[in-house]
């Protein structure tokens, strides 16, 4: 099992170049130095120039701007990263998560202004949705735009916002409708803007490298030209993408889940107790092979799901089955690839341990598990939509 995103096919020669390229940017840009990015929090400006300029940023959006790629070269990008345990650069949210937003609701105006840094590196993209009070329930954000002559009053916080410290461009989503009336809206809070203010760099269980803040917005004039799409629809906006998020997620944790499965085969066969490689008791033979038959099969349904995704077939409760199976499977994964390096999966000097610690937030971000089952009872017509 390797971390190449398996829709590479053999007659597709620049998909497997790219990988190529995405694999050996990773191990020399990235892995030599993320224990020291885990230490300080949080990875060094430079590294998004570096992915810039290599090509791995902006995939998704125009490609007068330098993008142009399907999601596959997006999902080459987010393998190879958790593949190797390189959790903490944020190419995920700004790629995945975010990109979608421009490249779909963004103004021709808007695009010249943000797109060539996104893609550059030199503009680094989040996402601002939880609250302190908010969170899977969209529909209970309370972070409010009023309208003023040409613009919009920003007043609110948000929460465990990927990308935070880093971000020079935050989609805010912020309620703007009159009293009693829902309607959400997509503003985009620059850096700079009088108002906006980033608190701390969260501490986590895991994914230490990875900078994820509070941020605050205290009369943060926004003005109609960083409006993404219509106001008032934003929750609709919202839904659309979705999907690729949870997908996104399900492809990282497959890929976390073959990483950590192939470092536990390397440790076993190493290993020795009682005269032997602890891979070779059967016990540890039978765990092994039903982890290697979960992974295998969570990839399978991954990459179908990608077909899916890319012939614009993947419901919502389809990407929540995804989600849900796979991120569940990770944990379960993991777990018991830990229990196989005994003491040592204990340790941050295994990638195991660290891989516990950072797969343990799959489940809960993008829409806990919790919330997943809610949408596949509803497309089983168990649930009132």
């Amino acid at each position: 099992m390797t971390g190449t995103f398996a829709p590479v096919r053999e007659h597709d020669a620049e998909l497997a170049a790219f990988t190529e390229m995405v694999r050996t940017f990773v191990a020399r840009e990235i892995t030599p130095h993320h224990a020291q990015w885990e230490s300080d929090g949080i990875v060094p400006r430079e590294l998004w120039r570096k992915a810039g300029a290599a090509g791995l940023l902006g995939l998704g959006l125009p490609a007068e701007y330098g993008g142009g790629a399907s999601y596959r070269f997006n999902a080459v990008v987010d393998a190879e990263l958790y593949h190797a345990g390189a959790t903490g650069p944020g190419f995920t949210v700004h790629n995945d998560v975010c990109g979608p937003y421009f490249a779909e609701l963004a103004t021709p105006e808007q695009l010249g202004r943000w797109v060539p840094g996104m893609t550059s590196g030199e503009l680094v993209a989040a996402i601002a949705m939880t609250e302190p009070g908010a969170g899977s329930d969209l529909r209970g954000v309370r972070t409010r735009a009023t309208r003023t002559p040409g613009g919009w009053l920003l007043n609110g916080a948000k929460t465990f916002i990927s990308n935070g410290i880093h971000a020079d461009l935050v989609i805010v989503v912020a309620q703007t409708g009159s009293d009693g009336d829902a309607g959400l809206s997509l503003l985009v809070v620059e850096r700079g803007m009088a108002g906006f203010a980033r608190g701390r760099n969260l501490g986590k269980v895991g994914l230490h490298a990875q900078d994820t803040a509070e941020l605050s917005f205290d009369n943060v004039a926004v003005p109609d030209a960083n409006v993404l799409g219509q106001p008032g629809r934003g929750l609709r906006y919202l839904m659309a993408n979705l999907a690729q998020e949870r997908l996104t997620i399900a492809v990282q944790a497959v890929a976390a889940m073959e990483g950590v499965l192939a470092d536990t085969l390397d440790y076993v066969r190493t290993r020795t107790a009682f005269g032997q490689p602890i891979g070779r008791f059967q016990h540890s033979a039978f765990l092994l092979a039903e982890l290697a038959t979960t992974v295998k099969a969570a990839r399978v349904f991954v990459d179908w799901g990608v077909e899916e995704h890319l012939a614009e077939s993947l419901g919502a409760d389809t990407a929540a089955v995804i989600k849900l199976h796979t991120t569940e499977a990770q944990q379960r994964v993991v777990d018991r690839c830990l229990q196989l390096h005994g003491g040592y999966g204990y340790t941050t000097e295994y990638r195991v341990g660290r891989a516990w610690a950072d797969a343990r937030v799959q489940t809960i971000y993008g829409g806990t598990s919790e919330m997943m089952k809610v949408i596949i009872s509803r497309g089983l017509g168990l649930h009132k939509t």
